[in-house]
């Protein structure tokens, strides 16, 4: 009697309307209990009903933390019922447990959700039985309810999807907040029969355009108003500013907070969606958030400070506590939509009905989304995990394709300045991305698009490797150059432009550019003018000209050990290497290194000379590293066969081992026929 006496007073309750978010609390506490101990399947469907029809929480919801208490109502009671049923609880205990059988709570329950209540609420209850019985490997149904339970929870999804106003935010992200949730508990067959052409569309709005969600990103640039500067002259964002609590309550939203699962759905529904049409609307969808989060990013004052001078420019409180919460936010948001672009690209690559027309569109799309994310992904090395690199090589590799296409999308992304670095930190961001994603279309583009795109852009940061704020984009800009220069068609660029590129490394080594670094560069060159290479027919002596040079600066380089430079984590162990080495010593390894390239004819001349450039450095040490280089490219394999033997004819039969190991021996004096020497002791 007093399980019904306790069951009339809540539904009195629940009939008045109330906006206090604690009063809804409070009954929706005593609802969770009254599930777990009413016998009686009819009072059951009443509870049922009228937690989704009652006036108390649908007269004004409180966006989805209601809907998520509610689906865990059903969920803790559930998970109560089982618990109950495996238990060895006396009889008498019947105030913490239901007398009915566990099938027949379940159907009671489900009976709720009838005519009086909209389908998308179903969802709640039928959605949070099957976690309070399935979820965390429960199996606390029996196989034919199980399936009876989740052919229902499909069933009221494609109804809901249906069913849902256009505009409706409350009822599409309640839907999918649900979706998220459920969905790895469903079976493949009932996966499959989700309507994923509805389904797919409010996937992609709800997280990023609701405002239960990501709401296009405006909170970044409404944050600007609560970052002041302190009497420190360091920039301050309070965690007790409205702003802060915003970007809190986003970070805590259901939706935010399930965006791992809600990617994964994602991806399932874009590799079973019928109506292709809706892919390119789903990436338009992604790119027009991403532009809009970049955008508002920029009008954000943290945007203007780079990552490198963050504790110069930010009080401790916020580089401890508040700004990681902004970036926990902006680091999930590039994870699931990484996720997303992958199945997207997949799907292109799988699926032959996906029009030719279409896949560079798609490629573009991938590829500007990158772009505006790079002022998150390229933080940190976040870039390098497995799903962002496939993604973005892919997009390359379908883009490579389509030549015309590469180049117009090129010319869209390039630095708006072109010869000048940018001063604006997300600019520069974007013209490391730009020409970290140059460096793949060399080869289709023609000798003057290279030259008056790709070479213009990356020439104002050929000499800018002491600022630790650029070295990665210093790093990126002579890769550009020396990729360009790579490829056969460009010889008139090479010829043009190598001189100037050759005097920059001089200027950049060894202060700037790592030993690792120059010999590569070196190397490289010395590849490109050498033959097969095109530019060894017009210019034979180039290639032996970059080699004198080399070999002349080594006479006056410095013999001290080399400092360490900036450079990306990822090289530390090739720095500390490049640190037992004196700049002599790399000049001489440079020489080594270039040998592999040259004509046989070349190859001859400058094996002495390198070999005799060994023994002008002093240091024990750094001299035995110079004659080890030099036995490995001899015997490793990385001479082709008629160099190989001509090496071998060298270092046996004229003399080439001695001057390797030795040096060239001083000429003995002359002396007239039957004269003495001075060391006579005649």
């Amino acid at each position: 009697m007093a399980t019904d006496r306790s069951l009339a007073t809540l539904l009195r309750a629940l009939q008045v309307a109330s906006s206090d978010e604690q009063d809804v609390s409070r009954l929706l506490g005593s609802a969770t209990t009254l599930l777990t101990i009413l016998s009686n399947p009819l009072n059951l469907t009443l509870l049922t009903a009228q937690l989704l029809s009652a006036p108390a929480i649908w007269s004004r919801p409180h966006g989805l933390h209601t809907m998520i208490r509610l689906l865990s109502i059903f969920n803790s009671a559930g998970i109560q019922v089982l618990k109950n049923e495996k238990s060895s609880l006396a009889p008498n205990s019947f105030s913490s447990r239901t007398n009915l059988a566990k099938d027949d709570w379940i159907i009671a329950v489900i009976k709720g959700a009838d005519e009086r209540s909209p389908r998308w609420r179903h969802l709640l209850a039928l959605g949070g039985l099957l976690l309070g019985f399935e979820g965390q490997e429960r199996k606390g149904l029996s196989e034919s309810l199980r399936m009876k339970l989740e052919s229902a929870t499909v069933r009221a999804l494609n109804l809901a999807l249906h069913e849902i106003e256009e505009g409706c935010e409350v009822a599409a992200t309640t839907v999918i907040m649900t979706v998220c949730h459920v969905f790895s508990l469903l079976s493949e067959h009932e996966k499959m029969c989700v309507n994923h052409d509805l389904l797919l569309p409010r996937l992609s709005w709800a997280p990023f355009f609701s405002t239960e969600g990501l709401h296009f990103g405006y909170f970044l640039s409404t944050m600007d108003a609560d970052i002041v500067e302190g009497p420190s002259r360091k920039f301050d964002w309070s965690m007790k500013s409205s702003t802060y609590f915003q970007v809190q309550r986003i970070a805590s939203s259901p939706l935010i907070a399930s965006l791992g699962s809600l990617s994964r759905v994602t991806a399932y529904s874009i590799d079973h969606v019928q109506d292709l049409e809706l892919l390119p609307t789903l990436i338009g969808d992604i790119s027009a958030f991403t532009r809009s989060l970049c955008i508002q990013w920029r009008q954000n004052k943290l945007s203007e400070i780079d990552s490198k001078e963050e504790s110069e420019y930010l009080s401790d409180e916020t580089i401890r506590t508040s700004f990681p919460l902004i970036w926990r936010v902006l680091k999930s948001s590039m994870f699931c939509i990484v996720v997303i672009l992958r199945a997207l690209l997949g799907r292109i690559l799988e699926d032959a009905t996906i029009s030719m027309d279409g896949a560079p569109y798609m490629a573009i799309q991938t590829l500007t989304i990158l772009r505006n994310l790079y002022f998150i992904s390229s933080r940190k090395g976040l870039s390098t995990f497995s799903q962002y690199t496939f993604v973005y090589l892919t997009a390359i590799d379908i883009l490579s394709q389509y030549p015309i296409q590469a180049e117009a999308f090129l010319r869209e992304i390039r630095p708006a300045e072109i010869g000048l670095i940018s001063e604006h930190p997300l600019d520069r961001c974007h013209d490391l991305y730009f020409l970290n994603t140059a460096e793949h279309f060399p080869t289709m583009l023609t000798a003057q698009v290279s030259e008056d795109l790709l070479i213009a852009a990356a020439t104002p940061y050929l000499g800018v490797g002491s600022d630790p704020r650029l070295i990665e984009i210093f790093e990126a800009a002579h890769s550009v150059v020396l990729g360009v220069f790579s490829v056969p068609q460009n010889s008139e660029i090479v010829v043009k432009h190598i001189h100037p590129y050759f005097d920059a490394l001089f200027k950049v080594f060894p202060q700037k550019l790592s030993g690792r670094q120059f010999r590569m560069a070196v190397k490289t060159l010395v590849r490109i003018t050498s033959p097969p290479s095109p530019i060894s027919t017009d210019q034979p002596l180039l290639s032996s000209t970059l080699l004198e040079l080399i070999r002349m600066h080594t006479e006056g380089a410095s013999s001290v050990p080399l400092q360490r430079v900036n450079s990306q984590p990822d090289l530390e162990d090739n720095m500390t290497e490049d640190s037992a080495l004196s700049e002599q010593c790399v000049l001489a390894l440079t020489l080594i290194d270039s040998l592999p390239f040259l004509s046989i004819s070349l190859l001859e001349e400058w094996l002495p000379i390198a070999a005799e450039t060994i023994h002008i450095i002093q240091d024990n040490t750094m001299r035995h590293k110079c004659q080890q280089r030099f036995w490995n490219v001899l015997s490793t394999g990385e001479m082709d066969v008629n160099c190989a033997a001509l090496c071998v004819s060298w270092w046996s039969t004229r003399g080439g081992k001695e001057i390797v190991l030795h040096g060239t021996k001083k000429k003995e004096d002359t002396f007239m026929s039957g004269g003495l020497g001075e060391p006579s002791k005649l």
